[in-house]
């Protein structure tokens, strides 16, 4: 399951040593013929390779998702 990945942005995850936050396209998530999503892993050691956890996000669901993300900031990110 899962066609290529292509990552496209890695940095660091905050508060940790050695963590990551990867972004990646990734084609054919659920098998041949399903729609390509953006995927977000994050890693508690440094490897984006194998994340700890990922979340599958389809491209229609991305405005909504990052005003989502803006709120949170607004409303609880450190001042």
């Amino acid at each position: 399951m899962g066609g290529k990945n292509t990552v496209l942005k890695e940095f660091p995850l905050a508060d940790t040593k050695n963590g990551k936050i990867s972004v990646s396209h990734l084609e054919e998530p659920y098998g041949d013929g399903s729609f390509p999503v953006v995927s977000i892993g994050i890693s508690l050691k440094k490897s984006a390779e194998e994340p700890d956890w990922k979340a599958h996000i389809p491209y229609d669901n991305l405005d909504e998702l990052i005003e989502a993300l803006k709120e949170a900031k607004e409303t609880f990110g450190k001042k």
